[in-house]
């Protein structure tokens, strides 16, 4: 399922349903929801250094085309929680309880 982009109501029952408790849910959203912010970041990061010069110069800065499309693509991209809470409602999100293991 593609993430819709935009904001969207969610019902807070469903959220809560996989571990009983609504809180636990949310935590779970936001670890996977940092996980996904981290790699796009360093993904990101990756991309951009390779237009890093030794000299800053503002007339390079405003010509360069390709980075501002790759700048453009990461902003309209969905944000990390859409993705996180769509990827838990999915069930593809694997989380345990330590303290049950023992």
């Amino acid at each position: 399922m593609a993430t819709n982009p935009s904001i969207i109501t969610r019902d807070t029952d469903k959220i809560a349903i996989q571990t009983g408790n609504l809180y636990e849910s949310v935590s779970i959203i936001s670890k996977r929801a940092r996980q996904i912010a981290a790699k796009n970041k360093e993904e990101l990061s990756n991309k951009l250094s390779e237009f890093v010069s030794a000299v800053d110069n503002l007339e390079e800065v405003f010509e360069n085309r390709e980075q501002i499309e790759i700048s453009k693509f990461y902003e309209r991209m969905p944000k990390p929680t859409s993705v996180a809470t769509d990827e838990f409602l999915d069930h593809k999100i694997y989380f345990r309880y330590p303290e049950e293991e023992v």
